[in-house]
C-alpha cells in the first residue's frame, strides 16, 4: 500500500484508463503471492492475540505485562488509592522542583533587570507615569506571570503528558466509569474531565465524543470543576505558602501537595454530586451505553514527550498568561494611581468589597483579583499580589502604589499576604474559591459555540460562582465557630 501511495504520487492520472492501467502494473508488481502473506499475517495476528487471552491447564499462564500492570491500577481495592498516590508524587515533584528556578527567575527579572530598566528610564528623563505605567505596572505583572507561572508549569505539564503517553489516563476513566454511571452521567465524561485538568475549554470541546446531547450538556456543565491549567500555580503558590509552612520544612513539600491534591478530588466530588443534581431534575434521561477501550501500555517518548508538552503546552499557556498580564498590569496600575476623594479607584473598590469578602473568609483585594481575572485564571496571583502591595502602602506598610513588591523567596511572600491581614482561613478558602469560581473568558466562549445557547452559557457561567460563595461562607462560618470554642 505504501508503494501504491508513492506510484500514485508520482505518476497522477487524469483519467480512469491510467488509473486502471496504474493498478494492473502495480498487482504485478506486488508479486503472486500477496494474498498468501496477507492472509498468514492476518492469521498471525489473530493468533497471538487468541494466545493472550486464553489458558491451558496443561501450561503456565503466559506473563503479560499489560494485564499485570491492569490488575493493580484498576483494581477496586488499589485502583483508587494508587490515583492518589501518583498524583500526590506528581504534585510533590511539581512544588519541591518549583522552588530554586522560580526564585532564580524572580530574582532576574525583578531584582535585576527591573532596576535595570528603572535606571534607564531615570537617565532618560522619561516621565514618572510612564516609566510607572511601562514598569511598575505592566512589566512587573508580566515579570510575576513569568516567574510564579513557568517553573511549576514546566515540571507538571512533562510528567501529565508522560502519563498520558505511557496510556494510564484511559485507566483513570476506567475507574471512575462506575462512578459516573451511578451519578446519572455518562462514562466518557471520565474523559472530558481529564482533558479539562488540562484546560477546560478543551475539555468542554471534548464533549463531542459524547453522543448523548443530555449527558453531553451535563459534562459541559461541571467541566469548570476539573482544575485547569490556569489554576494549578494559584493553588501551588498558596498551599505551599500557608499549608506547607504549618509542618517542618522537609514535610511542607508533601504536605503542601497532598492540599492541593484533596482540592482537585474536591473538585471530582463537585463533578460527581453536580452530575447527580442535573439528571435527576432539569436534565433528567437513561444513562446511554458504550465500549471503553483500554489502549495497550507504551514506553513513554521521554524527549518528544518533554519537547512537545513544553511547547504545545506550557510556553502556549504561558504566552496566553502573558498577554493578560499586560493590560491586567495596566489597568491595576492606573487604578492605584487614579486618585478620587483621597483614596484610589482600585482602593475604594477594595474597601467596598471587603465586608464582604470577610464574610466569605476572604478579603476585597481577592475578590477584586478575580473581576479583574475573568479573561485568564493565570494573572489572579499577580493581580493578588499587586493589589496586596496597594492595601499594605495605605497601611502604611507598602512600597508604592500600584507597584509590586520585588520578593526574593517565599517567606516575603508570605510576610506580605500576611501584612494585608491574610490567615490560614484565606488561604484555604482561596484554594475552594480557586477550585468553584467562574470559568475563563475562553472557556465561556467555547461553552457557548459548543451549545449554541445563551442560557446554558449564562448557567455554566453563574452557578460555579453562587456555589463558591455557598461553599466558602459554610466554610469559614464553620471555622469561626470551631475556633470560638478554643
Amino acid at each position: 500500500m505504501r508503494e501504491w501511495s508513492l506510484q500514485m504520487t508520482t505518476y497522477p492520472s487524469n483519467n480512469h484508463e491510467d488509473i486502471l492501467n496504474n493498478a494492473q502494473s502495480l498487482r504485478w508488481e506486488i508479486g503472486a503471492d500477496f494474498h498468501e502473506k496477507l492472509m498468514e499475517s492476518i492469521y498471525t495476528d489473530a493468533s497471538q492475540i487468541a494466545d493472550r487471552a486464553t489458558t491451558r491447564p496443561d501450561k503456565k499462564p503466559r506473563f503479560d505485562l499489560d494485564r499485570t500492570i491492569d490488575k493493580l491500577v484498576t483494581s477496586r481495592v488499589w485502583g483508587f488509592p494508587l490515583m492518589l498516590l501518583l498524583l500526590t508524587i506528581v504534585f510533590w515533584l511539581t512544588i519541591a522542583g518549583a522552588n530554586v528556578p522560580s526564585g532564580i527567575l524572580a530574582t532576574l527579572l525583578l531584582d535585576t533587570v527591573h532596576p535595570f530598566l528603572k535606571g534607564v528610564f531615570a537617565d532618560l528623563g522619561i516621565p514618572w507615569w510612564i516609566d510607572g505605567f511601562l514598569l511598575d505596572g505592566v512589566y512587573l505583572a508580566t515579570a510575576w506571570v513569568i516567574s510564579v507561572m513557568l517553573p511549576p508549569m514546566a515540571i507538571f505539564f512533562p510528567i501529565f503528558t508522560l502519563l498520558e503517553d505511557f496510556g494510564y489516563l484511559p485507566r483513570v476513566a476506567f475507574n471512575l466509569d462506575n462512578m459516573f454511571r451511578k451519578a446519572g452521567a455518562h462514562g466518557k465524561q471520565a474523559l472530558s474531565m481529564t482533558m479539562g485538568f488540562g484546560c477546560n475549554a478543551a475539555g468542554v470541546v471534548a464533549t463531542r465524543i459524547i453522543d448523548s446531547p443530555r449527558e453531553r450538556l451535563i459534562a459541559i456543565l461541571t467541566n469548570n470543576f476539573a482544575l485547569c491549567n490556569g489554576r494549578w500555580p494559584t493553588q501551588i503558590l498558596i498551599a505551599s505558602l500557608f499549608v506547607g509552612s504549618l509542618v517542618p520544612a522537609h514535610l511542607g513539600g508533601l504536605v503542601s501537595a497532598l492540599a492541593v491534591v484533596g482540592v482537585a478530588v474536591l473538585g471530582v466530588m463537585l463533578t460527581f454530586g453536580s452530575s447527580w443534581a442535573l439528571s435527576r431534575t432539569v436534565l433528567k434521561g437513561e444513562v446511554s451505553t458504550f465500549s471503553l477501550e483500554l489502549p495497550p501500555y507504551r514506553p513513554p517518548r521521554i524527549w518528544q514527550t518533554i519537547y512537545t508538552s513544553v511547547i504545545d503546552r506550557t510556553l502556549v499557556v504561558l504566552w496566553r498568561a502573558v498577554t493578560f498580564a499586560l493590560p491586567a498590569g495596566a489597568v491595576i496600575w492606573l487604578a492605584s494611581n487614579i486618585v478620587i476623594g483621597g483614596n484610589s479607584i482600585a482602593g475604594h473598590l477594595i474597601n467596598f468589597m471587603n465586608p464582604f469578602g470577610l464574610i466569605l473568609g476572604l478579603n476585597g483585594v481577592i475578590l477584586v483579583a478575580y473581576i479583574v481575572a475573568i479573561p485568564a485564571n493565570e494573572i489572579v496571583i499577580p493581580t493578588i499580589l499587586m493589589l496586596t502591595v496597594l492595601v499594605t502602602k495605605v497601611a502604611g506598610v507598602g512600597a508604592g502604589a500600584g507597584v509590586m513588591f520585588e520578593l526574593d523567596s517565599d517567606a516575603q511572600t508570605l510576610a506580605l499576604l500576611q501584612t494585608g491581614g491574610w490567615t490560614l482561613l484565606t488561604a484555604v478558602n482561596l484554594m475552594i474559591f480557586s477550585l468553584i469560581h467562574n470559568p475563563c473568558s475562553t472557556t465561556i466562549y467555547t461553552i457557548y459555540k459548543e451549545t449554541g445557547s445563551k442560557k446554558w452559557t449564562w448557567i455554566a457561567a453563574v452557578t460555579p460562582v453562587l456555589m463558591g460563595i455557598a461553599v466558602t461562607f459554610i466554610v469559614a462560618q464553620v471555622w469561626r465557630f470551631v475556633e470560638s470554642l478554643f
